[in-house]
């Protein structure tokens, strides 16, 4: 799973008997190397897809930014500023790095449930990738409503979501046990470590999403194909603010 310039075992149990925050610190700078990292494939499905559908942008935010995966991306879909936000700042330095010759791009810490007000009605792009277990379903009205926010009229979040796992496949099994894991972790260690592969069903998101004030549709992301049924293996979400 990691290449000889990732984590060890022993970085990896540390960071996960930190807090979200502190772990991320700890794993910064071998991030891009884990298979953690949002893969090229899925950030060019997404931006391939928004080019169709949308068109160009002025302004791109990316919420839980990590190491800037998806600056790129917003760089070539936005014409104006782009903002990444994230809580840990061993991530951000990594994506300021990674980014810094481009004033263009700026990065803010912040947590993505209280996004500064200053981002006020500044985005007509919000997107996220692989962050959304880091919250409990009782946080996403909260999430939601701060993006919400800092999108202008008309401004769309977008995020790929996946189509729910055959039950009883290897991955079920293995998203179900790393749950039940973090779960017996959490209960049992403090600080605790949110991150959970099954708490975020297009369902109950998509209700959480109109609750907030978005109007949703979901797109199939047809580069990684169907399942049996004909369901795409994964959609993309655009949640609109109107």
């Amino acid at each position: 799973m990691f290449s000889s310039h990732g984590p060890s075992v022993r970085e990896l149990a540390v960071q996960g008997l930190s807090s979200v925050e502190r772990g991320y610190d700890l794993l910064a700078p071998k991030f891009d190397h884990t298979p953690f990292r949002t893969p090229d494939r899925m950030l060019d499905a997404v931006e391939e897809t928004l080019a169709q559908v949308e068109g160009g942008f002025d302004a791109g935010l990316d919420v839980c930014c990590g190491t800037g995966a998806g600056i790129d991306m917003l760089r070539r879909l936005c014409r104006d500023r782009i903002t990444g936000v994230d809580l840990s700042a061993g991530m951000l330095a990594e994506a300021g790095r990674a980014h810094a010759d481009d004033d263009r791009v700026d990065f803010v810490r912040a947590d993505a449930r209280a996004l500064p007000s200053a981002l006020a009605q500044t985005y007509d792009l919000a997107v996220s990738f692989g962050a959304f277990g880091h919250f409990l379903p009782a946080e996403r009205l909260t999430l939601f409503s701060g993006i919400h926010a800092a999108l202008r009229e008309g401004g769309v979040l977008a995020f790929p979501i996946g189509a729910p796992l055959p039950l009883g496949s290897p991955l079920w099994w293995a998203t179900t046990g790393f749950d039940a894991a973090m779960r017996v972790r959490n209960a049992v260690w403090r600080p605790p470590f949110v991150m959970y592969y099954r708490t975020f069903p297009l369902g109950p998101v998509r209700e959480d999403l109109r609750a907030t004030g978005f109007t949703v549709e979901t797109l199939p992301l047809e580069h990684f194909g169907r399942r049996p049924d004909g369901a795409p293996h994964w959609r993309l979400v655009l949640a609109r603010r109107t």
